[in-house]
């Protein structure tokens, strides 16, 4: 019986333990951490040190979770309305919100005094402005109050491009502020892919999300408008950088792929379309800076 009531009673710490890594938001990190080695890179027209690379993307790496957490202990009143985010940590009680908001500020401190130490004072600041623009703008004032949303907002999630090059260069250039432009204009077609889909839950939530607020067409009609700007931002983007042809041929057939997708969307307004141009666009990004950095090292400069 007394083991039976120990076991009953007993701290579930697996399950705290993934409820503060869920906080962080795993899966979108990965993907601004693609964009941050590519930077790094093209910055240095060739591979930085090991210890450099490893303490951007660990610096980036607490500073984006630590932003992620504050976003959802904000959000937990609206996550709950969501089927999407029902079973965020903060809605099924896996993590407190005090523990949330005191692990949070924890990575941030660390990120800038690692970031800071290891790379330089410009990177450190700018992953923490950035951390500061997504809480205090995106998620405190903009998310919940205009469609424009996740267009203004989703600078924040343009930083770690500029936290990669000003790691190498400690300083920031044309090109670097393109490859942040790319990433800006990438966001919204993006986001409007998923936000399509659950357009739903957004206006449950009370979430302005476009496709909560606009028809279906006017939604894919914006969605289509940034593909072609994101395609003429990235050809400038190759010519500020210097890259080559390997980059070029990357560019024109992705570029081509999620025109095609958003084209699709327009002509055909279901969910199902609108979450392929979301799983292109994932598929689309990555590829893009990988292809940056297969450039830079095909040319070997």
């Amino acid at each position: 019986m007394r083991t039976l009531a120990l076991s009953e009673g007993s701290w579930d710490w697996t399950k705290t333990v993934k409820g503060y890594v869920g906080l962080t938001k795993p899966r979108i990190i990965e993907l601004l951490l693609i964009t941050t080695v590519p930077a790094m890179v093209v910055a240095k027209h060739g591979l930085p040190s090991l210890l450099s690379i490893v303490i951007t993307v660990a610096g980036g790496t607490l500073a984006a979770g630590g932003a992620n957490a504050v976003n959802m202990w904000y959000d937990r009143d609206i996550d709950a309305l969501m089927k999407r985010t029902k079973n965020r940590p903060l809605v099924t009680g896996a993590v407190s919100p005090t523990g949330a908001l005191i692990f949070a500020i924890a990575l941030e401190v660390i990120a800038f005094a690692m970031l800071s130490w290891g790379d330089n004072v410009l990177s450190a600041s700018l992953a923490l402005a950035a951390a500061l623009f997504y809480v205090f703008i995106y998620t405190m004032w903009l998310k919940r109050s205009t469609s424009q949303n996740i267009v203004i907002g989703g600078a924040a999630g343009a930083v770690p491009v500029l936290v990669g090059w000003a790691a190498v260069t400690d300083s920031l250039s044309l090109a670097a502020w393109l490859m942040f432009l790319v990433i800006f204009i990438w966001t919204p077609p993006h986001f409007w892919g998923l936000a399509f889909r659950y357009s739903d839950d957004y206006s449950a939530a009370g979430v302005p999300m476009l496709p909560s607020v606009a028809t279906r067409k006017r939604s894919a009609r914006d969605i289509l408008i940034y593909t072609f700007v994101l395609a003429a931002t990235t050809g400038a983007l190759g010519f500020a950088a210097h890259l080559g042809w390997v980059y070029a041929v990357a560019a024109i057939a992705l570029n081509a792929g999620f025109i095609g997708y958003a084209i699709k969307l327009y002509r055909n307004l279901t969910p199902k379309v609108a979450m392929r141009v979301f799983s292109y666009s994932i598929t689309y990004l990555s590829l893009l800076f990988i292809g940056m950095a297969v450039d830079v090292a095909v040319r070997g400069h």
